[in-house]
């Protein structure tokens, strides 16, 4: 969800820019004594603290400076020349007919300056416990236009710093996701979504893999895929979802390339549901490889290809030089599936009720089969929302060791389902390992609530102990991979804990600790988002961006998380002219073409800002791709 408040991103005057000719009015553009004549306003902007916001807001013609923080609002106006100005910027700047954009400090109409008394005169409450003053008019002659609002801030009279204000979405983040053990170790699906979005559901298994298309096929019958569907396995379940992306080779008609993906994968996802009588739900995506021809180029004699544009490229691939190509262009035509299994359920059609009464029977005849396989249907109940969590205090399960598995499984699944039981969850299973004290799973499950605990301060814990008690799992079974991504969350914490006490040398030496380790066990998408996030905020943005820079060339990367990388990177003209920075881009492009063309809308439309196109690398790659 977006804020009241967009992020603001402060870009310092250098004076090798010129000023367009237009009238500045009295303001002045210090040089060489730049830092002398603006050290009052660098500190304090320097000293702002992190939940003062501020912004431009537009009413029809009118615009305001909106804040939230009157008393630092008072400090940054405090003497007779203090003030701002808005620089209204046009989108038109940007247009691709133009060959290029020049560089000038002020990018379209600049508005007479407010100062001091004025700003202070005039700031009234506003809504939300905001303020705001009138500080100009949009000028006429813009009216109808694609616009955002710049702000100049001034320090006796001096242009001390110049704002563009980036639209910036914030995600939430948290722990690898450690699992919990039921009957074997399930994971939270975690949707990667903008903050305010966000749920949480619990994962059906999935499993992914590719059909490779041969060149010109568009039909697959049941025979063409049933040496697939055999290998899958799939005797205990069924098929809910199937996911395809459909993707061609970049050669021929981008119409045709399209069609012919649709029709390919339309017949897969038809061969597969001729296997099975419950319906499957299917969503289908097809573009053309763009993001795996311009990687798979790279270092063959016709790498130059990789600098033309997409219509110039496809001019190239006809005839020898397509023929040539095609053990290369072969790979890329292929579908990537993705399929959300079900288990098959026997007693799917009984209530609520009718399974309580049924397992409560297998119980007290000791039938654990029949119980756990009771148990999961009801499992089923509550994760399509047939009957709430409490319904599972209904289950009278002994405490006894040989129920142990099926009361692991009930209170590991209270925790996943609401996280707010962990607390008496933790409790309970405390009280379940006396009876099974080598049971590596519950102690698996004691520790990964555990540790989600010591994250929200709900309980104290002793360090050492905790670290001890995580390498201690192997002893008990507990593959090494998981025992890494423990305490991979355990330096998260502690990271974290040090950078509140203002240590920044052990801080350092858990994000060392992080950055050297993660790679030792494999990662969900909601992972290397709440990876990246904590390296972006506890370390180096650099760090983040070596996390997801090679998932993001991939075109089985999560679309969120892609985009979650654009967010992250687009305003640093360091990555952006690398030409590894067009393949994620085109990736987006290929992935949600709407959602990657709004990126440079005007933040009152929705986008990060239109002012990216001031960088040529990311104007071209728009240009190409988004002016139609």
């Amino acid at each position: 969800m977006k804020s009241k408040f967009l992020l603001p991103i402060v870009f310092f005057i250098f004076i090798s820019i010129f000023v367009n000719a237009q009238n500045t009015f009295d303001i002045v553009f210090p040089q060489q004594d730049r830092n002398q004549k603006c050290q009052q306003c660098f500190q304090i902007f320097s000293q702002k603290p992190k939940e003062v916001k501020f912004s431009i807001k537009r009413e029809r013609d009118n615009l305001y400076f909106q804040i939230n923080d009157k008393n630092w609002f008072n400090l940054l106006f405090k003497n007779a020349g203090d003030g701002l100005a808005v620089d209204v910027v046009s989108k038109d700047r940007y247009k691709c007919e133009y060959e290029n954009v020049e560089p000038v400090q002020i990018k379209g109409i600049l508005l007479k300056p407010n100062y001091a008394q004025k700003l202070k005169s005039g700031l009234k409450p506003y809504e939300d416990n905001l303020y705001r003053v009138h500080v100009g008019r949009v000028p006429e002659a813009l009216m109808n236009d694609e616009l955002e609002y710049n702000i100049l801030f001034l320090s006796n009279k001096n242009l001390c710093n110049y704002y563009v204000i980036y639209n910036l979405e914030s995600y939430p983040w948290d722990l690898l996701d450690m699992g919990m053990y039921l009957d074997s170790l399930t994971y939270d699906s975690k949707k990667i979504q903008p903050t305010g979005k966000e749920g949480y559901i619990l994962k059906n298994k999935t499993l992914k893999f590719k059909i490779p298309f041969q060149k010109n096929k568009s039909e697959y019958s049941q025979e063409d895929i049933k040496p697939i569907y055999d290998s899958l396995r799939l005797t205990d379940f069924n098929i809910k979802t199937i996911n395809i992306k459909a993707y061609s080779s970049v050669e021929g008609s981008l119409e045709r390339n399209i069609e012919l993906q649709e029709q390919r994968a339309n017949s897969i996802a038809k061969a597969l549901q001729s296997f099975q009588k419950p319906t499957i739900k299917t969503n289908i995506s097809s573009s053309e490889n763009w993001v795996e021809y311009l990687n798979d180029i790279k270092g063959t004699k016709h790498e130059n290809l990789g600098d033309l544009s997409k219509n110039q490229i496809k001019g190239k691939l006809v005839g020898s030089l397509s023929n040539e190509l095609e053990p290369i262009l072969m790979k890329h035509r292929k579908a990537l599936l993705e399929l959300e299994l079900e288990k098959k359920d026997k007693y799917k059609d009984m209530s609520a009720n009718e399974l309580l009464g049924k397992f409560n029977t297998a119980i007290n005849n000791e039938n654990l089969d029949e119980a756990r396989e009771i148990q999961n249907s009801i499992f089923e109940k509550l994760k399509s929302k047939e009957v709430s969590p409490d319904f599972l205090k209904k289950m009278a399960i002994p405490k006894q060791s040989k129920f142990a598995k099926i009361f692991n499984k009930n209170s590991a699944y209270r925790y996943m389902l609401d996280v707010r039981q962990a607390l008496i969850v933790y409790n309970e299973l405390l009280e379940l390992e006396k009876l099974v004290p080598k049971d590596g799973e519950v102690k698996y499950n004691i520790t990964a609530v555990k540790i989600k605990l010591w994250r929200f301060n709900a309980i104290e814990i002793d360090e050492t102990k905790l670290k001890n008690q995580i390498n201690a799992l192997k002893n008990y079974g507990i593959d090494s991979s998981l025992i890494s991504r423990m305490m991979v969350n355990f330096h998260i914490i502690t990271a974290e804990n040090f950078m509140r006490k203002r240590d920044y040398a052990n801080k350092d030496k858990s994000v060392s600790f992080i950055n050297s380790n993660y790679k030792k066990f494999p990662l969900s998408d909601y992972d290397y988002l709440s990876l990246a996030q904590f390296f972006s905020y506890y370390a180096n943005t650099d760090m983040a961006v070596n996390l997801l820079e090679n998932k993001a060339k991939s075109i089985d990367i999560d679309e969120d998380l892609l985009f979650y990388y654009l967010n992250l990177t687009l305003i640093n003209k360091e990555l952006t002219k690398d030409p590894n920075y067009r393949i994620i881009m085109l990736n987006a492009f290929n992935m949600n073409k709407e959602r990657y063309c709004k990126l440079f809308n005007a933040v009152e439309k929705g986008g990060v800002t239109f002012q990216l196109l001031e960088d040529d690398y990311l104007r071209n790659t728009y240009c190409e791709n988004c002016n139609n």
